[in-house]
């Protein structure tokens, strides 16, 4: 896990939402166990409770499990509740700006289709 910290959002925020990406890249699957808070402090150099708190959002939501002596787990479900959520907070918070933004400057789906980053492998 490589992070480069961005100073305006909190790290325990950064490492949560890195987990998160983790889950729904696949990545992390279900029921596969997450680094230790030791071993995350350690390789990112930060405080074992910035790791702890991170960690603690995620079983708050249900994505991880704590397994008595065992660590943490990511649950079953986690990346379809993550899809989700994450759609839900995409249409709701991100799309309303960013078709505002396609608007103004004229662009439509299939001129996005077509200038997209990957789309000269989808031709091929």
């Amino acid at each position: 896990m490589t992070i480069a910290w961005n100073d305006s959002v909190p790290i325990y925020r950064q490492l949560r939402e890195r987990v998160v990406a983790m889950i729904l890249d696949g990545a992390l699957n279900e029921g596969d166990p997450l680094p230790s808070v030791r071993q995350v402090a350690a390789d990112f150099q930060i405080n074992p409770l910035t790791v702890s708190k991170a960690y603690q959002e995620l079983v708050d939501d249900q994505l991880v499990e704590k397994r008595r002596g065992l660590g943490m787990f990511v649950t079953d479900g986690a990346r379809e509740a993550l899809l989700k959520s994450e759609r839900e907070r995409f249409l709701r918070e991100e799309w309303p700006a960013l078709y505002a933004r396609l608007q103004r400057l004229g662009l439509d789906l299939k001129t996005l289709l077509r200038e997209a980053p990957d789309s000269t492998e989808k031709q091929r």
